[in-house]
């Protein structure tokens, strides 16, 4: 299955337009090629989504799948991710609702929907149940053969999980695109699979096999662009990531593009965990990336910081400082474009 704007998409974003799960809803207000009909969270149903997320979108917000029904959605999409990764039982009678009102489903939580046998029944004709997190065929070990490549290959990495990687990737791939360039964007994350249509989903794929799939998405196109901008996952100052090593090696990126939230002391959610000063990380990010000589030398080449949470002076503000502090381009992507982005690594 592939969004495009002839899909008419109500998003399933039950406490995640507020709360902190709604990550992949939000991203795809922001970027899908789908029409946005409706957003389900019955936290703020009635409420402008605008003045929410500050996400240009007309769409209501309604308090149930049965609400959004009247609204002529084709699909539904699972914007959320609770904890654990699967639906509270509420939520889960509400997409079984949606499968016997004639929705197609998205689904990029880790538990898989398509296999359920009462969803299977409801099915009509034309109705598919997409699940994202789906292990590629045909995977092998990375060997590093990426660096063959003769187009570049900028790969996103962060301070800490969800910082705004992948919405700094689709910027700079915008941005690129705009300029005439022949780039792309590769996905690794369910909600960038959903966006694009393709990729991977890194964090359903098995750790030995992970370099390897990733190295295999890059050759796949790596031939046909001049450009190929790698959406980043996780971080190495992250004590639970596992996700960026293979990123890297099967990347074998030749600039890297750090993300911030500006004002992050702390990995969130482990306040033990200090996030040192940028120049600190970005050592870090280029030893790692060089492997002592193993691999060729890699450059951070600019910073994209998300000041989402800041006014427009602040966020000027603190782009200055950390130009100031690292000497490298800072822009905001999201606010402000990834035009200095795309400068930074064409100019490398």
């Amino acid at each position: 299955m592939h969004l495009t704007p002839n899909h008419r998409l109500a998003i399933l974003l039950h406490e995640g337009i507020r709360g902190p799960n709604g990550k992949t809803g939000l991203t795809l207000l922001r970027y899908a090629q789908a029409t946005i009909v409706a957003v389900i969270d019955k936290e703020c149903a009635g409420e402008s989504l605008f003045a929410l997320t500050g996400i240009v979108c007309n769409a209501p917000i309604v308090d149930s799948v049965a609400s959004a029904l009247a609204y002529q959605p084709d699909a539904l999409a699972i914007g959320i991710a609770p904890s654990g990764g699967s639906l509270p039982d509420a939520w889960w009678q509400e997409v079984k609702q949606g499968v016997a009102g004639g929705l197609s489903v998205i689904n990029g939580l880790h538990t898989p929907m398509a296999s359920d046998l009462e969803l299977q029944g409801l099915l009509k004709e034309g109705q598919v149940i997409w699940d994202i997190r789906q292990e590629p065929e045909g995977l092998g070990v990375g060997s590093g053969k990426a660096r063959s490549l003769r187009c570049k290959r900028v790969l996103t990495v962060g301070t800490d999980m969800s910082v705004g990687k992948m919405s700094a990737s689709l910027e700079l791939n915008r941005a690129a695109q705009s300029k005439g360039l022949r780039s792309k964007f590769l996905a690794t994350g369910q909600a960038g699979v959903m966006i694009s249509g393709e990729g991977i989903p890194l964090d359903a794929i098995r750790v030995d096999f992970a370099a390897g799939a990733v190295e295999q998405m890059v050759m796949r196109s790596g031939n046909d662009y001049d450009l190929l901008i790698v959406e980043g996952q996780g971080s190495l100052l992250h004590p639970g990531s596992t996700a960026t090593l293979p990123l890297i090696r099967g990347t074998q990126p030749t600039q890297l593009v750090l993300v911030h939230r500006a004002g992050q002391s702390h990995i969130r959610q482990h306040d033990h965990v200090p996030i040192p000063p940028l120049p600190e990380v970005i050592r870090l990010y280029e030893m790692v990336a060089s492997a002592a000589g193993a691999f060729a030398p890699v450059q951070v080449v600019a910073i994209a910081l998300n000041t989402g949470h800041l006014d427009a002076d602040a966020a000027q503000h603190a782009i200055e400082q950390v130009k100031t502090e690292t000497g490298l381009p800072c822009t905001d992507a999201v606010r402000l474009g990834a035009d200095l982005l795309v400068d930074a690594v064409m100019a490398d």
